[in-house]
């Protein structure tokens, strides 16, 4: 047996070289190398959220709380680059998620610790955890889910705006909270995005807007009247748009409750064209 054994391998030595086959290779074996342009943006977005981590740190929040906006950008951007270019994989999925949780999770919650929720002691503490651990399951959420959801809307509050909020929030007030009074109400502005998060109530998305379709004039005006109010009064600007788009998906469901209960109102109820009918059959037998 072993004389047999050592003869095949020597005659597999010696056979000559082929070329290997498309067949030969398998199928699930992990492809190596990765699309470097999203990958950057990508980079650049974890890159944001540890430079936030870091000013933080030092308490130059008007320094850490825009690196946020930056990081929102950049995560808007690799993937819609990946996908105008043929570039997505699932290694990019994977590499945003976890760039997301160091940007849209750990940043924010520390930043809004270092910043207003220090003086609540475990109380603050614990509710910047659970940004984090919301943020987590939002993001898994999300892959898992991905392809089999409605475009227009989000399921839950997207990360990134519910990073929005602190951000916004301490960009307007970088002076910080010092006081246990005055850090109680802060509470709200990291809890409440971290429970919008796992919810199931639908955020717009605005995937469905094209900026190539035409537009009347007067859209261009509003634009342009936005960028110069945002330009002009930027922390305000960015307070109301963060709490806003929070608010929006309530005034939202607000909306089409209305509208479904004036629909409601104005369609007549099963069976009463008949009940009119014969009510008026027995009116004419009386009259006869």
């Amino acid at each position: 047996m072993m004389k047999e054994a050592r003869s095949t391998t020597r005659l597999r030595l010696l056979q000559p070289l082929r070329r290997r086959r498309s067949t030969d290779v398998d199928p699930h074996r992990l492809r190596r190398g990765v699309y470097l342009l999203p990958s950057l943006f990508t980079l650049g977005n974890m890159f944001c959220g540890y430079a936030c981590i870091v000013y933080s740190m030092r308490g130059e929040f008007a320094t850490a709380a825009p690196f946020i906006g930056v990081a929102i950008v950049l995560d808007m951007l690799d993937g819609r680059i990946a996908r105008m270019t043929g570039t997505s994989s699932q290694f990019g999925v994977e590499f945003d998620s976890l760039a997301d949780i160091i940007s849209f999770g750990m940043a924010p919650a520390l930043m809004a610790f270092m910043w207003g929720l220090q003086p609540l002691g475990r109380l603050g503490w614990a509710a910047g955890f659970i940004f984090v651990a919301c943020a987590a399951v939002r993001l898994a959420r999300f892959n898992v889910q991905a392809g089999s959801q409605d475009r227009r809307f989000f399921v839950g509050m997207p990360s990134p705006a519910a990073a929005g909020v602190p951000a916004a929030t301490v960009f307007f007030l970088p002076e910080g909270l010092h006081t246990y009074a005055e850090a109680l109400p802060a509470l709200g502005m990291i809890v409440v995005p971290a429970l919008l998060m796992v919810t199931t109530i639908r955020f717009r998305s605005f995937k469905n807007f094209d900026l190539q379709s035409r537009r009347s004039y007067p859209s261009l005006v509003l634009f342009a009247i936005g960028i110069a109010l945002l330009a002009s009064h930027t922390e305000i600007m960015l307070v109301v748009m963060a709490y806003t788009y929070l608010v929006s998906a309530f005034i939202e469901m607000a909306w089409h409750r209305v509208r479904s209960r004036d629909a409601g109102s104005w369609q007549p109820a099963a069976g009463s064209e008949k009940a009119e009918d014969v009510a008026g059959s027995k009116r004419q037998r009386k009259a006869e």
